[in-house]
């Protein structure tokens, strides 16, 4: 661990707004990193890039409606193109670094596919509303002349 503060679970779930739970089973899924170099009967303890990684997976979970399903893969996308970026700045050959966009491109494919079927559920349930609303409104005028 880095001179940075290690924060402890309870700490990490308040901030975050989580529970410990939560954040025991996002560790179990291969979310967050698991404290594997921890040992036997320590307290898990984490660090600002473990809280500021949390929150991220939080925001998208929320912000897109994923299960966690989703979830872990479109983290699984983003840690292999970090992987792929760290390969780039390697000195391979432009052969290497076509194969590495290719993979970098289905990453960011499957990414925002995932995201634009959240997209079209929300769209799909808005207009749903739009059309409850329409209904209620045209009542509303009946019922008032």
């Amino acid at each position: 661990m880095s001179t940075q503060t290690a924060l402890r679970i309870g700490e990490v779930a308040e901030r975050v707004g989580v529970t410990t739970r939560t954040i025991r089973y996002y560790e179990e899924l291969g979310l967050l990193g698991t404290g594997n170099d921890r040992e036997k009967g320590a307290h898990r303890t984490y660090e600002e890039s473990d809280v500021a990684r949390l929150q991220e997976l939080i925001r998208l979970r929320d912000l897109l409606g994923l299960t966690l399903e989703e979830l872990v893969e479109l983290a699984e996308a983003e840690e292999a193109r970090a992987a792929i970026r760290g390969r780039w700045q390697e000195d391979i050959s432009d052969e290497e670094r076509l194969r590495l966009l290719e993979q970098a491109i289905a990453h960011v494919k499957r990414q925002l596919e995932l995201v634009r079927n959240r997209q079209q559920n929300l769209a799909e349930f808005a207009d749903e509303l739009e059309a409850k609303l329409t209904r209620l409104r045209r009542r509303k005028r009946e019922l008032a002349r």
